[in-house]
């Protein structure tokens, strides 16, 4: 195609942007300069102060405003000719159908959570338009392309699970830094401010507590007429002195492990709080509680300052008084955020007393938050490269080149004196239960589970149907949707609650289930085991679903599915490795071997973008570079 053909093409496209952020930005800039006419964008958040060092759009003055609409309005002025239409909104709103997106040539995607963008790769595959996705963190980047028939779908390969911990290493022996977090964020944060009728293992704890913690099956909950720096100063005494007491009565449990200190608040606090570090009444508060610091009531200013024992404990206390005196409606309500600063400071402060108990070394505010929010701080270059990239990509797409898709990983040490490595998509996965129609696998104990169960854990949560229908054989056990009637509602609910072999279909042994979600155009089977016994450790759901995230078996090569142990639980290290790369180009048709299986890392950046890294060695061994 020569150079006014696709300028033609380009002209001609109609493109749909799905996430203006960091890549967003410099996605829909670069697309305005590179001709395109025709762009619809949508995102559903709005612009916060901390997107402003890289999200080159927005200024100060839009802080609080749609990102959609203000990068609209941003490249309208040097493109004031060309039609862009935004949509400050969730993509999966039920108006995003797919009759919307068959309007489309291309997607593009830069979106930072795994389930919407399972959510665009369904709606994409059945409304048959070529979805281009992209992800950053840090100074690592990657760009993949997606055609239905032709490429791997974006859920063909396997996704890696969060990395979880053992509830007794959380609550009972941590060794690391991220325990610690885990417990201060996951437990105590939740505890305090969080859903009370929620089961949390701090209960456990608490009932066991030595004798001397009076009252403590309600020692987390506060007297309407109790001082709020007794209160403050009873939750750090019972979770960082009573609570270590009672696990150092178990002997057992310290044989082989370093004995963790008891600290409480007499220690390290001065007498009387208030008189120290002034009145809650006198912080600059404003109208955004996610801005209400305790750092400036005590003369923090450096988030990457180490603190020590006092400091963390006096941001423990402050932090929580802060949030009892201007965000008490919040309490009851409130899970942890990472960009609620108050929240992130109470967690850090409290994971460094934790870490000091257990002889952990302590990490500043600036790292604490990274591992909370399991981040990677943005690079607006790298944002800036693969929104280059995601264009080159839909170009090819747009001229139908398909010898020539290619996903480009930017690394971020250079490989063979190469930063950007190109290479060549797979084929479509067969095993694929989304683009394949390959049915799954579910053990679990049907007299025991409730369709309930089913639906919230395995529907909902892996498989990521919004408006799910689940059926078996002829008999409908499950619908959502706004066109039922009453009866019909309270039928199903009714089988919510039901066991699985107590349904009015019974689904036993054997069973195969028709899961389905009619936004997505999605169905899937599900081919049901029962099993009476499951490891609450290992398999806590009390289920098992194969299939959902598996590749193909392999020959004695598995797949990375979970972060770098590190503390940070976000490293993904490069590997020159140039003996491992193969000279000779892998073609699109060619099969693909029995032992090429990706490894990943999921990492988040502190970007707008979630991204699935994989490891370019590994891949540089199935997918020749492109010479």
């Amino acid at each position: 195609m020569d150079t006014q053909q696709q300028q033609s093409s380009i002209q001609g496209a109609k493109v749909l942007m799905v996430g203006a952020g960091g890549i967003g930005c410099e996605l829909l800039k670069t697309l305005a300069l590179s001709g395109f006419q025709d762009i619809h964008i949508i995102d559903m958040d709005t612009i916060e102060v901390s997107n402003l060092n890289r999200q080159f759009l927005f200024r100060r003055s839009h802080v609080g405003q749609s990102k959609a609409k203000v990068a609209r309005d941003a490249v309208l002025r040097f493109r004031p000719h060309i039609n862009i239409r935004s949509y400050h909104a969730n993509v999966k709103n039920p108006e995003f159908d797919v009759d919307f997106f068959k309007q489309f040539d291309v997607v593009l995607n830069g979106l930072d959570n795994l389930d919407a963008r399972r959510h665009v790769n369904r709606l994409c595959l059945a409304a048959d338009v070529p979805l281009v996705e992209s992800g950053t963190t840090g100074f690592l980047g990657q760009v993949t392309v997606h055609v239905k028939g032709k490429t791997e779908c974006y859920e063909c390969q396997t996704k890696p699970a969060p990395k979880t911990y053992p509830v007794c290493t959380i609550t009972s022996t941590p060794t690391k830094f991220v325990h610690c977090i885990v417990w201060a964020k996951d437990l105590l944060f939740a505890k305090l401010f969080g859903d009370k009728n929620q089961d949390n293992d701090l209960n456990v704890r608490a009932n066991n507590a030595a004798s001397s913690s009076k009252e403590t099956e309600d020692v987390f909950e506060r007297a309407e007429d109790e001082d709020i720096d007794q209160y403050g100063r009873k939750i750090y005494d019972h979770v960082f002195g009573y609570n270590i007491e009672a696990a150092l009565s178990n002997e057992e449990t310290w044989k082989n492990r370093r004995r963790p200190r008891p600290i409480y608040s007499k220690e390290v606090l001065p007498e009387c709080m208030s008189q120290q570090n002034g009145s809650t009444q006198n912080c600059s508060a404003t109208d955004d509680d996610s801005t209400v610091s305790a750092m400036p009531l005590l003369g923090l200013k450096n988030p990457q300052e180490l603190w020590g024992l006092t400091q963390n404990s006096l941001v423990f206390i402050e932090a929580l008084k802060l949030f009892f005196a201007k965000r008490k409606k919040e309490i009851g309500h409130l899970t942890f955020d990472k960009d609620d600063q108050l929240a992130v400071e109470f967690v850090t402060a409290a994971a460094n007393i934790r870490a000091e108990s257990f002889g952990i070394p302590l990490h500043s505010l600036f790292e604490a938050k990274g591992i909370a929010g399991n981040i990677v701080h943005a690079v607006a270059t790298t944002n800036a490269i693969v929104a280059g990239l995601i264009v080159i990509e839909a170009i090819k797409v747009l001229k139908k080149d398909a010898d020539k898709y290619r996903m480009t990983y930017c690394l971020e040490h250079p490989s063979r004196k190469m930063l950007l490595m190109p290479v060549e998509p797979f084929e479509p996965n067969p095993a694929c239960y989304v683009c394949s129609k390959t049915p799954l696998v579910l053990e679990i104990n049907t007299r025991k589970s409730k369709l309930r169960d089913l639906v919230d854990k395995i529907v909902t949560a892996k498989l990521g149907m919004n408006l799910p229908l689940v059926m078996h054989g002829a008999s409908l056990l499950y619908e959502v949707g706004d066109d039922l009637d009453a009866i019909m509602v309270a039928n199903y609910n009714a089988n919510l609650e039901k066991s699985l072999s107590e349904l009015p279909s019974p689904v036993i042994n054997g069973s195969i289930l028709t899961v389905e979600d009619l936004q997505q155009e999605l169905s899937c089977k599900i081919n049901v085991k029962h099993r009476e016994e499951f490891d609450e450790e290992k398999e806590p759901e009390g289920m098992v679903l194969s299939g959902w995230t598996q590749s193909p078996a392999t020959n004695g090569e598995s797949a990375s599915t979970s972060n770098n142990e590190n503390e940070k639980a976000v490293d993904v290290t490069e590997s020159s490795s140039g003996p491992e790369m193969a000279s000779k180009k892998r073609r699109l048709s060619e099969t693909q071997p029995e032992n090429d299986k990706k490894e990943t890392e999921n990492v988040e950046s502190d970007d707008d973008e979630l991204m699935e890294i994989e490891n370019p060695v590994m891949v540089s061994k199935k997918k020749k570079r492109v010479e």
